[in-house]
């Protein structure tokens, strides 16, 4: 295998190894990024416009190519939560809901216990048969989320997926997230603005350099689950927010 390689591992983990992005017109996107995400983890990553999070993310999926380094994830078993939810206009949420498993040949009525199970975590039961034009920002969101969950996988990818709603609608979706996260157990990877959302969520926060983008600091989150929206308010969520925005705003430097 080439030294440039993406390879594959076993379900339930992700990681970047030595992973490096230049792309043909000469911009260096990343480089030398290293770091693993367990089954059991969620970790998310913040860092400037501009630095490479969203290409990082592309590239764990196999939508792109690193360029130097390697990338291990099972390609089979990835859910992906992108910035806009992409759903079909002209299906009900039960029909986009099954699409992902309709496309991986599951059949009719698997497709159908599936996306029931997953409607139903992501508390859109009663809407199955509704329309994306009849549902809100968060409830096309939670529909997305619901899709992707159909297949059970054990690697989840998120890219800024809650940024486009307001902010009480985000609350209740990063709830929604933790609890889905608790329950299915899945390695996640999380890309957001956000330093209260990353703290919230995460067993790990990651800081990103300016472009191109590296790891530049690491923290360990450990406030235990079930994470209460109150716990927003507590002083120590508001020090561990304080020490990420340092090394953010160092990282643009």
């Amino acid at each position: 295998m080439p030294p440039t390689a993406t390879s594959t591992t076993t379900a339930g983990s992700l990681a970047f190894e030595g992973t490096s992005m230049v792309f043909p017109d000469g911009t260096e996107a990343l480089r030398d990024i290293s770091f693993t995400v367990d089954r059991g983890e969620f970790v998310t990553i913040v860092g400037p416009s501009g630095c490479g999070k969203s290409t990082l993310l592309k590239i764990a999926s196999g939508l792109l190519e690193p360029t130097a380094g390697r990338v291990h994830a099972d390609r089979d078993h990835l859910g992906y939560v992108f910035q806009d939810a992409t759903l079909l206009d002209w299906r009900t949420v039960r029909g986009n809901v099954e699409l992902l498993a309709e496309l991986h040949g599951v059949e009719a009525a698997e497709r159908r216990r599936l996306a029931g199970e997953a409607i139903d975590l992501v508390g859109l039961d009663g809407f199955e048969d509704h329309y994306p034009r009849s549902l809100s920002g968060g409830m096309k969101m939670r529909c997305s989320l619901a899709r992707s969950l159909t297949l059970k996988p054990p690697v989840f990818l998120f890219d800024e997926p809650f940024g486009a709603v307001d902010e009480i609608t985000r609350e209740h979706l990063n709830d929604e997230t933790q609890r889905l996260f608790r329950t299915e157990d899945f390695a996640g990877l999380f890309i957001t603005h956000s330093i209260s959302e990353a703290v919230f969520l995460s067993t790990r926060v990651l800081v990103m350099s300016a472009r191109p983008g590296r790891i530049v600091a690491e923290f360990d989150i450990d406030f235990d689950y079930p994470r209460v929206p109150e716990l927003r308010f507590e002083p120590a969520f508001a020090e561990l927010c304080g020490q990420v925005s340092v090394e953010l705003r160092g990282s643009h430097s």
